[in-house]
């Protein structure tokens, strides 16, 4: 038999060698393309999940909103005070997520509390006077001065504030404004202004002293670490109040300054005293009448206090259509009640003691029980004891745990139908209660009181 040459057996052998080469790096190509493959689509279905969880988030805030305005939309006493409660808003369930509306807790900066706030509680900084805005904690006397220069008309400058000249020399020059605020974080926009003015130590908002807010510098922001938490101006502070000069009925009050409305003011007490009265109380009006508010004209003309409160309501001594920045004085804190003209500590505890009471509270008439002539008219042009504007931190998370969404918003009830008037996200500050909510949504373990109150 005839044998092949030596070199015909090398050449099959490299030739077998080089496609077992080729086929190894073939498959090794096609697993890593797999491997790539795979994991492009495992990131996909992440990515794909979190829009999903995240869009389940935003839905879950925006039907928070709508059911708060649902409820004010009712005009229920019973409702809105159940709005201002906290209980029903701490991990409602909607769907299979959760959310909460956030209210700051001005007392205890270790508690969480929710429910609705209510906007006639604060200073409204486009209607508040100077020395209003300078009482209000950790405002200067640069910021007070530039506020009005910022809100006001003109060109003149208030000591100590500023207008197109200080604002057009900036590197990122821009006008005074000359107009009102539109929110409260315009105020940044303001000579004197900063953060640290504005939200303190509290850089979330959420109204609890984080671990990274009593560290000193070892993280931001930076504190003093005091183990309390020193919040700025921010929660004292509206753009939003304003009040309808109507009664709660929805009827044209009577302007007791108006000479032409002396009928219907006697009418009006007549139906609440006996005419000899009635002609006793209107014999103390004069003809040409120049109270400057209210509570002026209870004290001017010897009413009682239960003659007073019957027809409080039906009462004004403008014909202006809204009063805005009016304070509420059934629901404005410690804080703003001391901003109100001529009123000391002592004044505020009286009022606060006495509205403690939650009896006779539905007109200013209480309030001229407890302060003495003088200050009761020197505040009475500035408080009410009605609200309209109610905001809310709301807060919505996917049952999942995989996303959140926080938005702040402001309703205005003045109208027929209640309307948001500010919608802002949130989300950026972070997830403001404790992480074990969080994990324990992303275990798919329900909500219960030990993880929602634990620290």
């Amino acid at each position: 038999m005839k044998k092949k040459p030596f070199g015909q057996f090398g050449c099959a052998h490299r030739t077998h060698g080089t496609i077992l080469i080729v086929t190894i790096w073939v498959v090794l190509v096609l697993a890593g393309l797999a491997l790539v493959f795979a994991r492009s689509m495992r990131v996909a279905a992440i990515v794909a999940a979190n829009h999903v969880a995240s869009l389940e988030a935003e839905c879950i805030a925006a039907g928070a909103s709508q059911y708060a305005m649902a409820k004010l939309a009712s005009r229920s006493e019973e409702e809105i005070s159940e709005l201002m409660d906290s209980e029903p808003y701490e991990a409602a369930e909607i769907g299979k997520g959760y959310f909460w509306l956030l209210r700051s807790d001005l007392e205890d900066d270790r508690e969480f509390d929710y429910g609705l706030t209510d906007e006639s509680g604060k200073i409204n900084l486009n209607s508040a006077s100077e020395e209003m805005l300078l009482k209000l904690p950790g405002m200067t006397a640069e910021l007070a001065a530039s506020i009005i220069d910022w809100r006001d008309e003109d060109s003149e400058i208030t000591p100590g504030g500023a207008e197109d000249e200080y604002y057009l020399l900036l590197s990122e020059s821009y006008n005074c404004k000359n107009a009102p605020l539109e929110t409260v974080d315009e105020i940044l926009l303001v000579k004197g202004a900063s953060e640290d003015l504005l939200y303190g130590e509290d850089t979330n908002l959420n109204s609890i002293l984080d671990d990274n807010e009593n560290d000193g510098d070892l993280s931001d922001p930076a504190d003093n670490r005091n183990g309390r938490l020193d919040t700025g101006f921010y929660d004292y502070v509206t753009v939003y109040s304003v009040e309808i000069n109507l009664d709660s009925e929805g009827n044209q009050r009577i302007n007791i300054n108006d000479g032409g409305s002396r009928q219907d003011l006697q009418e009006l007490l007549q139906g609440v005293v006996e005419e000899e009265r009635a002609l006793e109380i209107m014999n103390m009006v004069p003809t040409n009448p120049r109270y400057d508010n209210i509570l002026d004209f209870y004290f001017s003309t010897g009413l009682k206090s239960e003659e007073f409160s019957q027809i409080v309501d039906r009462l004004t001594t403008s014909d202006e259509e809204s009063f805005p920045g009016l304070v509420n004085v059934n629901t404005a804190p410690k804080a703003v009640l001391l901003c109100l003209p001529e009123l000391e500590e002592s004044d505020v505890e009286a009022l606060l003691s006495r509205r403690s009471s939650e009896q006779g509270l539905d007109s200013i008439a209480w309030v001229a029980e407890v302060l003495d002539q003088e200050k009761a008219v020197a505040v009475g042009s500035y408080i009410t004891t009605r609200s309209f504007q109610y905001s809310a931190d709301i807060l919505g998370i996917a049952a999942n745990g995989r996303a959140y969404k926080r938005y702040k918003a402001v309703f205005d009830m003045s109208a027929q139908t209640p309307r948001i008037v500010y919608w802002k996200s949130m989300t950026h500050f972070g997830w403001p209660l404790n992480e074990y909510i969080v994990a324990a949504l992303r275990k798919g373990e329900p909500l219960t009181n030990t993880i929602l109150n634990m620290n």
